[in-house]
């Protein structure tokens, strides 16, 4: 799984950062990584450095195999609760979409097996 990291001119962009943020999506994506190709990352400050309630936003981009990519957000107090609120939502639209595929594919394969049967 290929992580990559893109921060606004508001966010230290820094290793430490690219490390805190692949170190989160491996751990909490771990059972999903033969599904995922690629995260790409988009850290932000909304207000612009200016300070605020959940100003730091983190945006995060899953490709997935032969499927369309899966997109979601997390705003909040401070980037590490934005990254991990944000790595907790993917985790969980990943699940309910792969989740969902899984119930087509076997429901599929019962209804060949009803057929064949008949």
């Amino acid at each position: 799984m290929q992580i990559q990291v893109n921060t606004d001119k508001h966010i230290d962009g820094s290793e430490a950062v690219a490390a805190h943020v692949e170190a989160v999506l491996q751990r909490t994506l771990r059972h999903l990584r033969d599904h995922v190709t690629r995260v790409e990352v988009h850290l932000s400050d909304e207000n612009a450095g200016k300070g605020g309630i959940d100003d730091m936003r983190c945006l995060l981009e899953a490709r997935l195999q032969r499927l369309q990519p899966v997109a979601v957000a997390h705003q909040a107090g401070s980037l590490h609760q934005a990254i991990d609120g944000a790595a907790d939502k993917l985790r969980a639209a990943l699940e309910a979409t792969l989740g969902r595929i899984a119930d087509t594919r076997r429901r599929r394969t019962d209804d060949d097996d009803k057929a064949d049967g008949d």
